[in-house]
């Protein structure tokens, strides 16, 4: 985002959005999927906000993800009627809630453990009540996910008989994605998403296990639908905003990224250095794999942010730094879903004028 004078009136550090560029990263990513007979069900722990929901549902996106039931019960509050929950709920206070939540929409989530889902099914079958569940299918991280193919069946057998769970599907995260150097990269990673998850929900169906949801697709492979041909629906999260990680691998440019910080500077310690007001309670402490330091300055991308400390953040250059004293600057973060989370709000700017402020919503809800 280019610095004018509305920017420069915003209190630092100030979190922004790029208004017409969410919203195409919004369009595009829908209409691509659509194209190949996906559902998009956006993942939105990205931004926690009702508005960038509504803007996803109201750009063809169908039914939300969430991570936590503190975003799922925000989003109900807020009229959200589909919700998966994309993470293994454990603990009868989770499950109490987990039910009071579906008896104002229709909750779906995931399973990994025998312990885990019968518990689930325990406690929804004593409310007289049967819950949609798909299995988690490992892809790479090994984070909690069956093996693909023969370990998934295996587990589906083991839990068939359930009488609280429903199985109508499979869940993949196929996170070694983001360890991608490129584009072509990034295609491989995909293909292999889509042909883990289809085999495995073949296998499954040779043994009459529904399989009507095959839930994959992050912020990079939802960027090739044409690669995930055959699988039902895409969680695509940080595309919304993008940030330095998909810059690093080329899957977006910088004015493609729609959340900026913008940051002040502080001190100049000497001719290469400045220190400027965000540190990692404003920005993500997040690396790139392939990128130094924490964001990419716009309009000065050689100045290098080397190190963050809570209220600081330190940058330099080879050369003199040609930043001074009170002069603000607009940083792309390098992982925005954090960024969100450590705002009550961002200003929405549309054609470098501010628009309105907009509420995380479901800040802080990670319980």
């Amino acid at each position: 985002m280019k610095m004018n004078e509305q920017l420069r009136k915003l209190p630092t550090p100030a979190v922004v959005v790029e208004l017409d560029v969410a919203e195409q990263n919004i369009r595009e990513m829908a209409a691509g999927a659509k194209k190949y007979g996906i559902n998009h069900r956006p993942h939105i722990k990205t931004h926690r906000s009702v508005y960038f929901a509504k803007l996803q549902a109201e750009n063809g996106c169908s039914g939300i993800t969430v991570a936590k039931l503190g975003e799922a019960e925000v989003m109900a509050d807020h009229g959200f009627d589909d919700i998966f929950i994309a993470y293994p709920l454990i603990g009868e206070d989770k499950l109490e809630r987990l039910y009071a939540l579906s008896r104002r929409a229709y909750v779906s989530t995931i399973v990994n453990s025998e312990e885990g889902a019968r518990a689930l099914s325990d406690y929804f079958l004593g409310k007289g009540k049967t819950i949609d569940v798909l299995i988690d299918v490992d892809g790479g991280l090994n984070r909690g996910g069956l093996g693909v193919g023969q370990k998934t069946l295996e587990f589906a057998e083991k839990i068939r008989d359930y009488q609280g769970i429903h199985i109508i599907g499979l869940m993949y995260y196929g996170g070694l994605i983001y360890d991608s150097h490129n584009t072509e990269d990034v295609k491989a990673f995909s293909q292999k998403e889509r042909d883990d998850l289809v085999s495995t929900a073949s296998i499954l169906r040779e043994h009459e296990f529904e399989m009507r949801r095959l839930s994959a697709g992050s912020s990079y492979s939802g960027k090739y639908p044409e690669l995930l041909e055959g699988i039902t629906e895409i969680r695509s999260g940080h595309y919304i905003f993008n940030d330095c990680s998909q810059i690093d691998v080329g899957l977006a440019a910088p004015e493609q990224c729609a959340l900026n910080v913008i940051t002040t500077v502080v001190s100049k310690p000497d001719e290469h250095t400045v220190i400027c007001d965000m540190g990692t309670k404003t920005m993500s402490s997040d690396r790139c794999h392939y990128r130094g330091g924490y964001g990419y300055v716009v309009d000065y991308p050689e100045i290098e942010i080397y190190a963050l400390n809570e209220e600081h953040a330190f940058l330099r250059t080879e050369g003199i730094i040609p930043l001074q004293i009170g002069q603000k600057i607009s940083v792309v973060p390098n992982h925005a879903c954090v960024v969100t989370n450590l705002t009550e709000k961002v200003y929405g700017f549309r054609n470098g004028q501010l628009e309105r402020t907009i509420d995380i919503d479901a800040r802080a809800k990670s319980v």
